[in-house]
């Protein structure tokens, strides 16, 4: 017993003793004594004069200045500001500061002010940033793949929580052979409906459904997908597609759709067909995007140029430029209108791809680029938003000279992630941008990571990042066993290569893309 006390009073003298270091240490305070520095100081990820989420995690960042100590103040109009002294250039900023702050400036402007001591404390000029008063959406799912052109690796989809930096897997290749796991989507913005594209050599191809947490398989490959809003039915391409290389350029890779048709899965009545005067034989049809209401279906379509469909690369494929086309569509009474051709190709002089509306029903994000259906091997490619009160169109200033493609939309229809290559032209990587009730869009920010050197090292890319409204809450495992199950939805679906007769109910999977 007396051994026992003795121990306790040991503790308990410990810990007065660090309370009272804790008290006498001096309070952190910004440098009193400085030269102030007329220049900008660089910081890592750039985190400059941008537009950021109330609910962002921190935007941690390294001072690219060597120093012996420095002292970052993070401020606004209310609130304490946080201070961050240290003898590091990486500044990590806490989260529950951070969070507090930020939530007591909505709207207003948000200031990093860096002191930087080799002998003398330097101040250098101001960071200003701006808090949105608009809300992202919680959450991001993406794809994240090794960046190889011929054989499948460690494929997953993961979903990140963008208000901290916790980040869970969806579904993986290694719960089936380490296979391939190709595009996801969803409904809108909805977690709770989700599809997601499996091609295994062992399992074979399927769609896996998620509505509700309940998850089917359905034993047909879908290409690139959309939801529509009723949730009564999948509107998505079958598609030839096919990778091959040049010899010298920015980018060696590049990919073709030898053929490719619309078509669409009746969720309840689990038959596909193909969608009246937009399945043409002699066109390349992709890229099915619904506008919210559901009365209409953006894609793109290009002519064929080529007899031979198996060939590659194919002749003239250099000279494929996609057109932006809709149709009008009846959920109630299944019936399509006649297309028409919103941006012609004629017109711009470029590929048009990937149409995304606005969950408001207001503006078209869309990529442009020299040639070709596949933006994200084309440096050339860039985003255009289009006014679809008006109809005219312009490219965005957030370009870089690299690919910019793979984009969605917020729910609230003011903030867009994107996929760039801009750092460097290898790795695709998230950005964010907020979007004002104009159409402006203003100066992107890469995903946020709690180590701000993280992007330096990390050796995979992200690609297709869709913003949903929380988390996807089906375990992986459990898709796992739905893709090596035996039990899926069967359909009808001879084998051949031809592009079928428009109203077919009969088409045939089709390859599709990685990355």
């Amino acid at each position: 017993m007396k051994k026992r006390n003795g121990y306790l009073l040991i503790l308990g003298l410990i810990g007065l003793i660090c309370a009272i270091s804790v008290i006498l240490l001096p309070k952190v305070s910004e440098p009193k004594e400085f030269v102030t520095v007329d220049k900008d100081i660089a910081i890592k990820p750039d985190y400059t004069g941008i537009t950021i989420p109330l609910n962002i995690a921190p935007l941690n960042f390294v001072v690219l200045e060597p120093g012996r100590e420095y002292f970052v103040k993070i401020h606004s109009v209310n609130g304490k500001p946080i201070n961050i002294p240290g003898n590091r250039n990486k500044i990590i900023i806490p989260l529950r500061k951070w969070k507090t702050l930020l939530e007591a400036n909505r709207g207003e402007k948000l200031f990093f002010e860096i002191y930087i001591n080799n002998g003398q404390w330097k101040k250098y000029r101001l960071i200003e940033n701006y808090i949105a008063e608009e809300n992202i959406d919680s959450f991001i799912a993406y794809r994240r793949i090794e960046p190889v052109c011929s054989v499948w690796g460690q494929i997953g989809i993961y979903q990140r929580n963008l208000e901290n930096f916790s980040e869970s897997l969806i579904v993986h290749g290694k719960t089936f052979a380490n296979d391939c796991v190709n595009c996801h989507s969803f409904a809108g913005n909805n977690p709770e409906t989700m599809l997601i594209g499996i091609r295994s050599s062992k399992y074979g191809g399927s769609a896996i459904c998620v509505r509700n947490g309940s998850i089917e398989k359905i034993d047909s490959i879908f290409g690139y997908t959309a939801l529509h809003p009723s949730g009564r039915l999948i509107a998505y391409a079958f598609i030839k597609v096919r990778q091959f290389f040049h010899s010298t350029g920015m980018e060696i890779r590049d990919v073709v759709d030898l053929d490719s048709t619309i078509a669409y899965y009746n969720l309840s009545s689990k038959t596909i067909k193909t969608a009246p005067n937009v399945s043409e034989k002699n066109r390349l049809e992709t890229y099915p995007a619904w506008t919210p209401d559901g009365k209409y279906l953006y894609f793109c379509s290009a002519p064929i140029p080529w007899q031979d469909r198996n060939k590659l690369p194919p002749e003239h494929y250099e000279q494929v430029k996609y057109v932006l086309r809709r149709i009008s569509y009846d959920v109630e009474t299944d019936q399509w209108g006649q297309p028409e051709t919103v941006l012609s190709a004629d017109k711009t002089g470029l590929s048009i791809l990937e149409p995304r509306v606005s969950p408001d029903g207001r503006f078209l994000l869309f990529c442009m680029c020299n040639y070709g259906c596949f933006p994200v091997y084309q440096p050339s490619s860039d985003l255009y938003l289009m006014d679809l009160k008006t109809g005219d169109y312009r490219k965005l200033a957030i370009n870089s000279e690299y690919s910019e493609s793979w984009h969605s939309w917020s729910s609230n229809s003011r903030w867009i992630a994107f996929s760039s290559k801009r750092r460097g032209g290898l790795f695709t990587r998230t950005y964010i941008s907020f979007v004002d009730e104009q159409g402006n869009v203003h100066k992107p920010f890469i995903m946020p990571q709690k180590d701000p050197e993280f992007y330096d090292s990390f050796l995979e890319t992200y690609s297709v990042p869709e913003l949903i409204t929380g988390p996807v809450r089906v375990d992986y495992k459990a898709i796992g066993r739905v893709v090596r199950s035996v039990e899926g939805i069967k359909i009808d679906i001879p084998y051949t290569t031809a592009t079928p007769v428009a109203g077919s109910e009969k088409l045939h999977p089709r390859h599709n893309e990685r990355e």
